[in-house]
């Protein structure tokens, strides 16, 4: 709790177990890791932070409740035994465990599917929160649990490529005995021979199917995308054919407002006062880190489509009210000849291909991120492709369209074969390989899931469920291999649909809040910030020389709570700046945005020296530090390359202010510490004083000359040790037990020496003693024998040479981790 990076801290401590001590972690499924204020857990053997799930339990009133909800027995036992996941993902053996709102989801359905008066039940989580894997939870619990007597589980899914995903994902989690139902002969044998089990459908094979073809109460039916997949006459004839079966609708997007959107969650949310069994909102999931939010931009006005045809051929369209399918959107542009031809003219698409690639290498591949861009139609996506590739390098992008028999040559050459398809989609996901934009136009805006997606180009009209499923594939969140990560995902709009956002998104407006904000958003709040921060932190400069105002900084945030209070203001700051730069609207903003990154670097690195600042800026921030380091007036103090107790007494003799020489001498210290403790274990319980002088300074119980004086005295006893070292014949690791019996317990230097030249052949006969228990008891036996004569020679008890054995231990396996 003392950190202002606790939980990042403690990943990091984790992933130093997995590499040191994995045969402990092999045992281990879960870690918790909490700074007090939230309550993490997430699974071993998969250590990137979007992995770690904020624990929330709404019956909790405090931390500590919080936490015995978690830890509480049942709730341990079913998490291990029931929510944990093994997921083969492009060849790739990865682990995952079920985040709070799935569990309660998953709980609240087998109560359901339990409760012989209520037959219906609609899950209603946001898109990218994790759907998939609830169901598949869901579907396996029915199956194990004996008191539903052998079920049959079915799987509903309104289209061949989520099928297809779905008997993936299922392969994927390691699920035995999965039918597939091949056709509609098939799947009516499959009920009609009353097979047990899980089969997977999708909702057509269901078209004109017999009345009571399985009359079982023990079947469950899981309908996948339930606002799309029973609408119509499928949904009667799927109803009709197993009367007494449990139907369990699953949903990532709202209630529309119109009477198809309301009718259709009538039929899964009649039963509960509600109209819903669970429900996970957008900003619930953004809150939880489960998703990121999404901005908009509009595109220049010149490559916007014409506004006009727009109204006349897309929104005057009564029936795309409450839409549901992308296949519906299709119908309707496809008699929207004018719309159409203005999208797909050449001279526009050549000119939108010139922005998108300039727009890209701008914003988008500075920060190691991908693109979609999104055309009308599949000829529209051969000619973005076309046009693009004058622009990038014809391997950054890839067209990724469905095949048609009779397609013209000139779409026929960006088909691609099922094992091409899979290997780009394979490739997309990965930051080091190409392609970086995939284009496309239906194929992927459904189900496809790729995290270092950050940005569409949406060249296409769309509204409602099919708009909003398309945008969450950029709201994934996504962590990269230096541990940054993604903070939103943008949508840049060609197609006017965001002018007007309640028409585009034709919903309640708090079961959408938060779902997209436009670029103006984060430019006021950018400016608010940024006036604030000129205000309340970078008047403490003003008018200061650059000692002087680094004294005043480092003093004014000598209090923890008021550092965490401007670290939390800056990270909001730097985020925005990293979504809108390089934009000219940012140009009279960056003096101050230099000055308070300036200040945020001198803090970071004066309070917790051992957190390496510069590598915890977004990258564009970076590209800043590294540009105007050395003209920054609150630059950090300059690094001392020949560390040592020279050194650090010329610190102490500089004309700074006391404040400013407190924490040079400090950070000198502890980098003389990290860079030579293992050479020189000696150096730890020194770096150890250090720290505790930081602590007592920074909690204000001594004051800055009250701080030199101490550290005037660790200065010198720093220099004696490095005199004496340079005269002994003894090892390092003898030297340290020498140096701490001297120091640390007032033995004199001739007794502390020969104890110590006794040590060398001891250490030599166990050099594996930090990773063998045999050894390390068999050394600290020997260390006992060799420090029991003390007692004859002082007042030390045996008590005491034990524990004096056990901190000596704990000294050089510090020097050795």
């Amino acid at each position: 709790a003392t950190r202002p990076e606790g939980i990042a801290e403690a990943l990091d401590q984790l992933r130093r177990y997995h590499r040191e001590a994995p045969e402990l972690m092999a045992q281990a499924q879960i870690a918790a890791l909490t700074h007090l204020i939230q309550f993490f857990y997430g699974p071993t053997w998969n250590l990137t932070r979007k992995s770690l799930f904020n624990w929330r339990d709404e019956q909790a009133g405090d931390f500590e409740t919080l936490v015995k909800t978690f830890v509480a027995p049942r709730r341990v036992l079913q998490v291990l035994t029931q929510y944990i996941l093994f997921v083969r993902k492009d060849g790739e053996l990865s682990k995952a465990v079920l985040r709070p709102h799935q569990m309660r989801a998953t709980e609240k359905v087998i109560a359901r599917a339990k409760d012989p008066d209520k037959r219906r039940g609609l899950v209603w989580h946001t898109q990218g929160s994790g759907k998939t894997y609830t169901m598949i939870t869901v579907a396996k619990r029915l199956l194990e649990d004996p008191r539903f007597r052998n079920p049959t589980v079915l799987m509903i899914v309104d289209r061949n490529e989520l099928q297809q995903q779905l008997f993936q994902n299922l392969e994927a989690v390691g699920f035995d005995r999965v039918q597939v139902a091949r056709n509609k002969r098939h799947l009516r044998q499959l009920l009609r021979q009353d097979t047990r089990g899980l089969i997977v459908s999708m909702i057509h094979k269901f078209d004109r199917a017999d009345a009571g073809l399985n009359t079982r109460a023990n079947i469950f039916v899981l309908v996948d995308e339930a606002h799309r997949t029973t609408g119509g006459d499928l949904g009667n004839y799927l109803m009709g054919a197993l009367p007494n079966a449990t139907y369990i609708g699953f949903t990532g997007t709202p209630i529309d407002k119109t009477a198809h959107g309301k009718g259709t969650f009538k039929v899964f949310g009649s039963e509960d006062l509600k109209g819903y069994l669970d429900k996970y909102s957008i900003k619930e999931s953004i809150e939880d880190g489960a998703t990121v939010p999404l901005h908009y931009q509009m595109a220049p006005n010149h490559l916007i489509v014409d506004r006009g045809a727009m109204e006349q051929e897309f929104w005057a369209a009564a029936e795309l009210e409450g839409v549901a399918d992308v296949e519906e959107i299709n119908r309707v542009l496809d008699r929207a000849v004018t719309l159409k031809n203005m999208l797909k003219n050449r001279e526009r698409v050549a000119r939108i291909a010139a922005f998108v690639a300039d727009h890209f290498r701008e914003y988008i591949q500075p920060m190691g991120y991908k693109a979609f861009l999104v055309a009308v139609d599949r000829e529209a996506c051969c000619l973005y492709k076309e046009a693009l590739d004058r622009h990038l390098s014809p391997k950054m992008s890839a067209v990724v369209i469905s095949r048609g028999h009779n397609d013209p040559p000139e779409i026929k050459r960006y088909h691609l074969t099922d094992e091409a398809e899979k290997e780009v989609r394979k490739a997309f996901r990965k930051p080091d390989q190409d392609p970086q934009i995939l284009i496309v136009t239906e194929k992927l805006l459904t189900g496809y899931d790729a995290p270092i997606l950050y940005a569409m180009y949406l060249d296409k009209p769309m509204r409602d469920h099919v708009l909003l499923q398309a945008i969450a594939r950029v709201n994934r969140p996504y962590e990269d291999a230096t541990g940054r990560r993604k903070r939103n995902g943008l949508i840049v709009d060609f197609v006017g649909i965001f002018d007007n956002l309640e028409r585009a998104l034709a919903f309640d407006s708090q079961d959408v809040e938060g779902v997209v904000e436009g670029l103006d958003v984060l430019r006021e709040r950018f400016a608010t910030l940024i006036a604030r921060g000129r205000d309340e932190f970078l008047a403490l400069t003003q008018g200061k020389s650059e000692d002087k105002a680094a004294e005043a900084v480092l003093e004014h945030f000598r209090d923890k709570e008021e550092r965490e209070r401007f670290y939390a203001f800056f990270r909001e700051l730097e985020e925005i700046y990293e979504i809108l730069s390089p934009d000219a609207f940012l140009r009279p903003f960056l003096e101050d945005y230099r000055a308070l990154v300036s200040m945020y670097r001198l803090l970071r690195s004066a309070y917790e020296p051992h957190v390496p600042v510069d590598k915890s800026f977004l990258r564009k921030t970076a590209e800043i530090v590294q540009a105007h380091t050395a003209i920054d007036q609150l630059r950090e103090p300059e690094v001392t390359y020949e560390i040592g107790a020279s050194a650090l007494l010329a610190l102490m003799a500089q004309d700074k202010p006391d404040t400013v020489k407190v924490f040079n001498l400090l950070r000198e210290l502890h980098r003389l510490v990290a860079a030579k403790e293992k050479e020189q274990p000696h150096l730890i319980p020194i770096g150890e004083r250090a720290e505790a002088i930081r602590q007592a300074f920074e909690a204000r119980q001594i004051n800055s000359q009250q701080a030199l004086a101490q550290l005037d005295d660790l200065v010198k006893r720093l220099r004696e040790a490095e005199q004496a070292h340079r005269q002994t014949n003894l090892s390092p690791q003898a030297f340290a037990v020498a140096w701490w019996l001297r120091v640390q317990k007032g033995v004199d230097a001739d007794t502390a020496d020969r104890i110590a030249a006794s040590m060398d052949p001891i250490f030599a006969r166990f050099p594996h003693w930090t990773q063998s228990q045999r050894q390390e008891a068999g050394l600290r036996r020997e260390l006992y024998k060799t420090l029991m004569p003390l007692t004859r020679q002082t007042h030390v008890d045996v008590k005491e040479i034990v524990a004096w054995a056990d901190d000596l231990l704990e000294l050089l396996r510090r020097a050795t981790s």
